[in-house]
């Protein structure tokens, strides 16, 4: 998952925006503020019908600063016919001149899931139900070196209070790290090039980050091992109203003992849409997706897109024999026009069994 958007449960890894309603609509010229708050009914292929209220506020931090990117918050609360439920906070604020950025996520989710093991060979018969509670918080903070380049301070802490699943089953079978619920913490680096001309959803520019996360027992974790993540994006301008988009991305966990909501999670309403969230799991994951946007209008946009990758516990496990792929089109409506913050309708469909709607506040990628 890239920095800005680790949040993968924010709605939902698949979702088909059924009832939107502003409630509350404010804006302050002076600060350059606007808040949208508003209920939410979606549908999904993890989460069935949930119901909830979700918030966006996009603000500039000093008055009269037109050189700095503007901030933003996001906020949901979902919950699901599944008896699924999340409560999330996460955005990004940039202070003057983007001297320094900072990113931040908090979440409480209780939610059950699907499992079909570890690896990329894994069945579709195999799929096991289990449910876990989670506490999360991620906090980045990025210091401007110049030139586009950051350099950033990463803290990472899940706790998960409690795992439940079938006795004797995928998770005892090949002895899952973290079954029976833990904690871990972690410190990590960062380098990042960002030369987007917009955050929420830029037609051109380019963007490259590479970080790693060490978890450890000085950090009060109860697992040691590092991650490894690879975010490389390119926006192309083919026309006043034409953008083609693309992706590379890969994450790789380094140690004997990773526990399962650490590892790689293949699919997701930001990478491989079209596969349940989790669909493959393994230590290591590399996907590649490009995205051919195109604006109808001040408000409307539609857009087509492709995704290949896979997972793997090591490099020999990749192949192109084994690619998974996805195909899919979408919607956009911008509820901001002059900042870009588009809410996104997308539909993605794999071999198989793998497809899904997907409802979001802001680009894939």
């Amino acid at each position: 998952m890239n920095l800005n958007k680790r949040l993968n449960i924010l709605i939902g890894a698949a979702s088909l925006l059924v009832f939107i309603t502003p409630i509350i609509a404010q804006k302050d010229s002076i600060h350059h503020k606007k808040t949208l708050i508003f209920p939410v009914i979606t549908r999904s292929i993890e989460t069935s019908w949930s119901f909830g209220l979700a918030g966006a506020a996009t603000f500039k931090l000093l008055k009269k600063d037109t050189a700095t990117r503007t901030s933003n918050l996001q906020t949901i609360v979902l919950y699901s016919l599944k008896k699924q439920f999340v409560a999330a906070i996460n955005g990004a604020q940039y202070l003057k001149n983007e001297d320094y950025i900072i990113n931040e996520q908090l979440s409480y989710s209780s939610f059950p899931d699907k499992f079909w093991g570890l690896g990329n060979h894994t069945p579709d018969n195999a799929e096991e139900q289990y449910d876990f509670k989670q506490f999360y918080l991620y906090l980045h903070l990025m210091r401007h070196l110049g030139n586009h380049f950051y350099a950033g301070v990463l803290f990472e802490h899940q706790k998960l209070l409690a795992i439940n699943y079938k006795a004797g089953g995928l998770f005892d079978q090949q002895n899952i790290v973290g079954r029976n619920g833990y904690q871990i913490a972690g410190l990590g680096l960062s380098l990042t090039y960002d030369k987007r001309n917009n955050a929420f959803s830029p037609n051109k520019g380019a963007f490259a980050q590479i970080y790693f996360n060490h978890f450890g027992k000085l950090y009060s974790s109860d697992y040691t091992y590092t991650n490894i993540v690879v975010d490389l994006r390119k926006y192309l301008p083919l026309s006043k109203k034409d953008v083609f988009a693309f992706q590379g991305y890969s994450f790789s966990s380094i140690g004997s003992e990773v526990p399962l909501r650490s590892l790689a999670s293949f699919g997701g309403m930001n990478s491989m849409r079209g596969y349940y969230s989790g669909r493959y799991r393994d230590k290591m994951q590399m996907v590649f997706q490009s995205e051919l946007r195109h604006q109808l209008n001040n408000r409307f946009g539609v857009v087509a897109f492709g995704n290949f990758g896979d997972v793997g516990h090591n490099l020999k496990d990749f192949s192109l024999s084994d690619l998974k792929y996805s195909l899919g089109a979408g919607l956009r409506f911008a509820i901001n026009k002059s900042e870009k913050l588009n809410i996104r309708l997308d539909y993605g469909v794999g071999p198989g069994l793998n497809q899904g709607f997907y409802f979001e506040l802001g680009e894939a990628f």
